[in-house]
């Protein structure tokens, strides 16, 4: 009992700390971090914080740190042609079709509704079949890099944007590499309040469990390659991000029928209907629906308070 009340103790204690500490850039309000800030991950994520290397601790981290990746960006023209091919085809519009598998999207399905979609190519241990028919030198260029834990195409209309928010877990750092883009500051990320903006054939990374909102202020698609680059830690940390990532690796979206897909795919689309019933509810009956919606919150939180007791077991058992 006592290890489960001293990791509750701990986890408030992380939340606390993402919510009015960490980084420049903060949530309005403790409502807006309750509803964006997935604060259920807050304790690993915090874990991971403490045992990370010191080049991967700020908001944006140097490109150079990371050679293997120049690979990529050495290559850029080779995967601009595959990308633009996929563009043209149509492939990105396939993907937010809601009569297609690639729609149900846990991580990313929200930002659908600003025109922005996506593309798979590798995702945490597997190789999309699409992409390997689609875009080959691609898929081959990532697969010869092992820190490289996922990676995307991903596209960006005229005038559009994504609102501020920031990603649930913290196994890895974002790589954004421009393919074919506005090459213009009008195009831009805000990462904890720091702003840079895409050129083709140029790179940079940041972590993305920090605050950020991109604007695209121009009339040009941006179209980038995003990876997802192993977050170095130390020995401590391995066991937390060997967990998040087979964790990550369930939330696998195929691009095109025939795809590969994770059990959390699946079990998005089979809840959607439930789901759109949830937002009805919320708006003819507000005084049901919240109750219900933190019953459900407690109930992952005591799920996540078990599965760090295992974990704080298994560092334990390490360290002795």
């Amino acid at each position: 009992m006592m290890p489960i009340l001293f990791l509750l103790f701990l986890s408030v204690c992380a939340m606390i700390y993402v919510y009015r500490f960490r980084g420049c850039a903060r949530f309005a309000t403790v409502h807006e971090y309750l509803r964006k800030g997935w604060p259920i991950f807050a304790p690993l994520n915090v874990f991971l914080y403490m045992t990370s290397h010191r080049r991967a601790r700020a908001p944006f981290t140097s490109v150079d740190d990371y050679p293997e990746l120049k690979l990529l960006q050495d290559n850029w023209q080779v995967i601009a042609a595959e990308a633009s091919q996929l563009m043209a085809s149509g492939q990105f519009i396939q993907t937010t079709a809601q009569e297609n598998a690639s729609y149900y999207d846990v991580g990313f399905r929200t930002f659908y509704k600003y025109g922005w979609s996506k593309f798979y190519c590798t995702w945490y241990g597997e190789t999309l079949h699409s992409a390997k028919a689609l875009c080959p030198n691609t898929v081959a260029l990532l697969k010869s890099i092992p820190s490289v834990n996922g990676a995307m195409f991903t596209l960006l209309p005229p005038n559009a944007q994504l609102t501020r928010h920031l990603d649930p877990v913290a196994c890895s750092l974002r790589y954004h590499l421009g393919l074919d883009t506005p090459n213009d500051p009008n195009c831009f990320i805000s990462v904890d309040g720091k702003r840079t903006f895409w050129r083709n054939g140029h790179a940079f990374m940041f972590d993305e469990t920090y605050l950020h909102y991109v604007k695209n202020d121009t009339r040009q698609y941006r179209l980038i390659l995003m990876c997802d680059i192993d977050r170095p830690v130390n020995i401590l940390g391995r066991p937390v991000n060997w967990l998040y990532k087979k964790f990550v690796r369930l939330l696998l979206v195929p691009n095109l029928p025939g795809d590969q897909s994770g059990p959390f795919n699946r079990l998005f689309a089979r809840l959607m209907p439930t789901l759109n019933r949830a937002k009805k509810l919320k708006k003819t009956n507000p005084r049901l629906y919240y109750p219900l919606k933190w019953l459900v919150n407690f109930s992952l939180l005591g799920i996540l308070l078990l599965v760090l007791a295992l974990i704080f077991r298994l560092i334990i058992a390490v360290v002795n």
